[in-house]
């Protein structure tokens, strides 16, 4: 551009600034605030004009003509040339934007004669400001031309001045401008309207439109809806179909009034407008979203320009004003004129309508509390009429306000006064239990608040739990001044652990596409609020995160041969940072502090993705090496969101008092894509314990239990990590399958030496498996196969702990349960995340129906101890993880042999101390490998059998013999035989008597023998039930039986067969399943009696059959039993 404006020096401009600070009102008055800068030479080539500038200290207007320069004589700005200009002074500077600002008063001092000039300064102004141009600035510009030749009058460069005035207060009113008009120039636009008034407005044109649209789309409409909480309150569809038009810039020019069939008073006071732009394709001829925008329709009023953001589909259930971009727009512009009014909301009172509404009955009374159980957004229309009816009863059944309010049939000012009515009078039982109202069902401001206000009752440390979701319902917040921004923004004031989290979560939220600049004004406000020595410390964990980044992504491009070269290269960036910075915190947890690497130590992963392994020294020497695990190209937030949840189900069990040895690391994701995980010390792979077990590993009954005996010579660390993992697996089963974890094999289930097992890597969850043609690659609700039932109950010698393990999980999972309504609702907070696997209610409907809130304990106990017999008997997961242990051998790899034993682990038993005084075989079963029965008489005469193999037999001998080697053991019976032979009857007599010789022998080989051989309790049969009686309604629970034998010893294959009795109709019976062959087998099964006046005089008979062999009986004077208590109950006239 050819003109003599000079940049001014910055000490010049320091002046001005300093005599004119921002940020005092009564100094500057936003007339002169930031510098000036040429404009792109192409624009205005070869324009000469001058400008009028207002000043604070200048009662005139200041001209700077083509040759005038900036002075600085003193503490005083001048100009070299100045002469007061008598012209047009109407259109104020405001803030001097850098590019506007050469052009904004061309036409205020023309030249003789030159309209082209100042049309074409009009032009540029239009094109900072986003290319818009409107009808006012046409039809002046259109005036102006009319003129021809002719002197250029006052009164159309005045029309024109007026109409960029306008165009500039929009402007700068609609978008996140650094300038402003000083003065507002006054409307046209005013009109007589109310709040009784219907609601309308103009849509004036699409500004902007680009060339590939023009190109592709003949005609242009629209359509107008309105919103509220996601839902559609009323649409109108323009037909009207405009073809583009230019004159300074491609534009639809519409300029057509909407009206809505709705008075402003009946709308919410929430309420947002959404507009599609629509375009006919060339081609195909069908009308297809182009583009779309919203706004809230309490907000705004006069001229209103709103960015278009190109899109085919509508996100109708995010439309909030978070989602309204406010920055400056990149692609079309669309300009609204809504009547200029400042009409105020009047909100509703709270007020009760009982009116003719009746008490309601017990039977109604006890359908709410089952309603209550449910989750609001998955109720019925009748189940929410019925909500709603009884509203005022709900409080006193358990049932939360979110279920209450959400069963409300419209927003209507009548039904928002009724529900004010009930957060008023609500008696909250816990804070949490406003999260709901926070969710995307209710935008209501007052609500919200309300909500708040119980959430301030929190801890910092609880609300540091629910802080993903609470960032993620920011989305649906009005304003920077909100009570729940005001309400973290406060905490992270207090913790610096809820501030450094909260720095995280908004800074991944970024990335999210339509919250991108609300994000960003929030973490702007926190690191407002943070100080200096915070943000300092936010700023170096963000180096440290870009330096991995840009490693992993090096490590990752790199050619295998390379890959190592690269990575240790790479690494001494990082030795850098920490020369710099001595002392970084880390992002996964602002407590632990690092000081450098430990090169050595850093490694890569051989994954798709090569994540790193990055050893950190800890700055606190003890603690030892912190080691992380940096990934790019995963997204890690809904790994985040899971452990999030596991861990909020672990702090629920441990309230109760129960423990469940969890370990949960940690895992933050920092941007798109990219995140660390924490490393847990001495952990190993499921799949590499079955690699060291040979070929066939996963498919061996007793590799994790050699594993864990390897490490733990000691029978009391080896006792101690059995319970570990009697805790921990029964904790994981629960966990993974409320939450629906998929995608398990051996490769993500890890166990530490201690004993606790983990899984890890969460991204597939909800029941979202992966799928080979129509077949699920998880077949079974969780992971618990027979080789963990193995060591579990310690090769089957101890079968009641399998007893104690299914018990254990059904009291987590009924624990869990009681708290469906919190778990529920974290998870409906985050259906807008952008999760790939947790988009809709069908997501959070799968939880619900894995957690049965609406079942009793006993049902759900139940239920849980099928999904467990389920998953023991799915051969399928045996099967995966041998393909997965396959693929993942290497070839020619050998496995490791596992650590010599000095008995036989099939043998081991936990009670050693019992004596024999005579061991048996009383027979044998022909199966594929026969069994032998072994009839066991302790010395205080008590009678147990046990069975065991020839093979058994064998390897006890070869065991005794190494053990052993200066004792002369007996002679143990030849595995050979000749033909024609009864071989099993000949081997039961030599097994006898090699039993009777080895218990007769040396005392040290003998008890040897006898911690080998006895290993059932001397317990008679029993049975456990529990039993409740409510409304007629009988129920009992078959949980466990024990010590059941048939007469000839064996294990039988048991069911149970109750009788109320008198029965003279005989119809009382009812029959369990079968168990599978077993002395201990467990049921947890419900057998149910309707009908059942009174337990007086009634009997429970209950009798325990095998295939039509009796095993055993009871009968139960009901009327003693101490219902809903576990007892057991022993089986009389049993042969044993």
């Amino acid at each position: 551009m050819c003109t003599s404006l000079e940049i001014v020096s910055s000490h010049v401009f320091s002046r001005i600034r300093n005599a004119y600070p921002a940020f005092d009102l009564k100094t500057n008055t936003g007339k002169i605030w930031s510098i000036t800068t040429r404009f792109p030479e192409r624009i205005l080539g070869g324009t000469k004009f001058r400008f009028s500038i207002w000043t604070d200290f200048s009662p005139h207007p200041v001209l700077l003509t083509q040759h005038g320069k900036w002075l600085c004589t003193g503490e005083k700005v001048g100009f070299s040339t100045p002469h007061c200009h008598e012209g047009y002074g109407q259109v104020f500077l405001g803030n001097a934007v850098c590019q506007l600002f050469p052009f904004l008063p061309p036409f205020l001092s023309y030249q003789q004669n030159n309209i082209d000039n100042v049309i074409e300064a009009a032009k540029a102004i239009c094109s900072v400001l986003c290319s818009v141009e409107t009808r006012d600035i046409t039809d002046a510009v259109w005036k102006l031309r009319a003129l021809g030749r002719a002197q250029v009058k006052d009164a159309a460069v005045t029309e024109l001045s007026m109409a960029i005035s306008r165009l500039i207060h929009a402007y700068s009113s609609s978008f996140d401008a650094n300038f402003q008009l000083a003065s507002i120039p006054r409307s046209p636009l005013c009109a007589d309207i109310s709040l009784n008034s219907q609601l309308s407005f103009t849509v004036c044109s699409a500004h902007n439109i680009p060339e590939a649209w023009v190109t592709s789309y003949k005609v242009f409409s629209f359509s107008c809806l309105l919103t509220y909480a996601g839902k559609t309150i009323c649409q109108v569809k323009i037909c009207k179909n405009t073809p583009v038009k230019r004159s300074f810039f491609f534009l639809a020019d519409w300029n057509e009034k909407v009206n809505f069939p709705l008075r402003i008073k009946a709308l919410p006071r929430e309420t947002m407008l959404t507009i599609k732009l629509l375009g006919v394709n060339s081609a195909s001829k069908n009308a297809e979203v182009l583009a779309w925008t919203c706004c809230p329709l309490r907000l705004v009023h006069g001229t209103v320009l709103l960015s278009l953001a190109p899109c085919s589909t509508v996100p109708t259930a995010v439309i909030t004003p978070g989602i309204c971009s406010t920055d400056t727009p990149t692609s079309a512009t669309l300009q609204i004129d809504f009547p200029e009014a400042d009409l105020e909301f009047i909100k509703p009172e709270p007020e009760e309508r009982r009116g003719d509404l009746v008490e309601p009955t017990q039977e109604c009374l006890k359908h709410i509390a089952r309603l209550s159980q449910r989750h609001s957004l998955l109720l019925s229309e009748q189940q929410r009429r019925i909500l709603w009816f009884y509203r005022y009863s709900c409080n006193n059944q358990n049932c939360s306000l979110p279920l209450v309010l959400g069963s409300a049939p419209s927003w209507d000012r009548t039904t928002v006064s009724e529900m004010y009515a009930l957060l008023r009078a609500w008696r909250f039982s816990h804070p949490l239990q406003a999260l709901g109202l926070l969710t995307f069902s209710f935008p209501d401001q007052d609500i919200r608040r309300a909500a708040v206000q119980q959430i301030e009752n929190v801890s910092n440390d609880e609300l540091l739990e629910y802080l993903p979701q609470l960032v993620q319902v920011l989305k649906f917040e009005w304003s920077l001044e909100s009570p729940l921004v005001k309400l973290l923004l406060s905490r992270s004031l207090q913790s610096i652990q809820v501030a450094h989290q909260l720095y995280w979560l908004l800074k991944n939220a970024q990335n999210e596409v339509h919250f991108r600049m609300w994000y960003k004004k929030l973490l702007a406000a926190l690191q407002f609020c943070a100080g200096q020595t915070l943000n300092n410390e936010f700023s170096k964990e963000e180096k440290l995160i870009r330096i991995l980044e840009d490693i992993a992504a090096k490590v990752k491009a790199a050619t295998d041969p390379k890959r190592k070269e690269v990575l240790k290269e790479e690494l001494s960036r990082l030795q850098q940072f920490f020369q710099e910075v001595k002392l970084c915190r880390l992002p996964l947890n602002p407590a632990l502090v690092v000081q450098g690497i430990e090169t050595d130590s850093c490694s890569y992963f051989t994954s798709n993705a090569f994540p790193l392994k990055i050893s950190f020294i800890n700055a606190n020497a003890p603690s030892g090496n912190i080691n992380v695990i940096f990934k790019i190209g995963d997204d890690l937030r809904q790994d985040m969101l899971v452990l999030q949840i596991i861990h909020l189900m672990d702090n629920i069990w441990l309230q109760e008092g129960l423990d469940m040895q969890m370990i949960i690391y940690r895992c933050l994701s920092t941007g798109k894509g990219q995140g660390l995980v924490q490393m847990v010390p001495d952990a190993t792979t499921l799949a590499k314990i079955h690699r060291e077990s040979g070929l066939i590993g996963p498919l061996k009954e007793n590799t994790i239990k050699k594993w864990f005996h390897h490490h733990h010579p000691l029978q009391s660390s080896y006792q101690e990590a059995i319970r570990n993992f009697f805790y921990s697996c029964a904790g994981w089963c629960v966990v993974t399958f409320i939450l629906g974890v998929c995608d398990r094999h051996s490769d993500n289930i890890m166990l530490t030496k201690a004993g606790h097992m983990f899984h890890i890597d969460f991204g597939r969850f909800l029941g979202h498996a992966q799928m080979f043609g129509s077949i699920r690659r998880d077949r079974a609700p969780f992971i618990f196969t027979s080789e963990m039932e193995y060591f579990i109950t310690e090769g089957g010698k101890n079968p009641q702990r399998f007893q104690e393990f299914v018990e254990l999980c059904c009291r987590a999972y009924n624990i869990v349960r009681k708290h469906s309504q919190l778990l529920l609702n974290l998870l409906e907070m985050m259906l807008h995340a952008g999760l790939p696997e947790l988009k809709s209610i069908q997501d959070v409907k799968y939880v619900y129906d894995n957690l049965r809130p609406q079942d009793s304990d006993l049902q759900a106990t139940s239920y849980f101890t099928r999904k467990i017999k389920e998953s023991l008997e799915c051969f399928p997961v045996k099967l995966n993880n041998l393909i997965h242990t396959l693929v993942q051998m290497s070839v020619g790899s050998s496995a490791k042999p596992p650590a010599p034993e000095s008995v036989p682990q099939e043998w081991m038993v936990l009670d050693t101390e019992r004596s024999l005084s005579r061991a048996t075989i009383l027979g044998f079963s022909r199966k594929p490998d026969p069994i032998y029965l072994i009839q066991v008489v302790q010395t205080c005469n008590v009678v147990t059998f046990v069975e065991k193999s020839f093979h058994q037999f064998s390897t006890l001998h070869s065991h005794l013999q190494k053990q052993f080697p200066s004792h002369a053991l007996p002679e143990f019976p030849h595995s050979w035989h000749l033909p024609f032979t009864d071989l099993e009857h000949k081997r039961v007599k030599d097994l006898n008597l090699y039993l009777k010789q080895l218990l007769s022998g040396s005392r040290k080989v003998a008890n040897v023998s006898i911690s080998s051989i006895s290993f059932i309790s001397g317990e008679k049969p029993g049975v456990q039930l529990v039993m409740s009686y409510e409304n007629t309604c009988l129920t009992i629970m078959l949980k466990h039986m024990r010590n059941l034998h048939l007469p000839d010893g064996s294990a039988p294959s048991a069911h149970a067969e109750f009788y109320l009795l008198p029965d003279p109709g005989e119809v009382s019976r009812r029959k369990t399943r079968t168990a599978p062959k077993g002395s201990d087998p467990t049921y947890n099964e419900l057998i149910v009696y309707d009908r059942v006046p009174e337990l007086q005089g009634r009997v429970l008979k209950l009798v325990v059959k095998s295939k039509g062999t009796f095993v055993g009986a009871v009968n139960i004077q009901l009327s003693s039993v101490q219902l809903n208590e576990e007892k057991w109950y022993p089986l009389g006239n049993s042969v044993i």
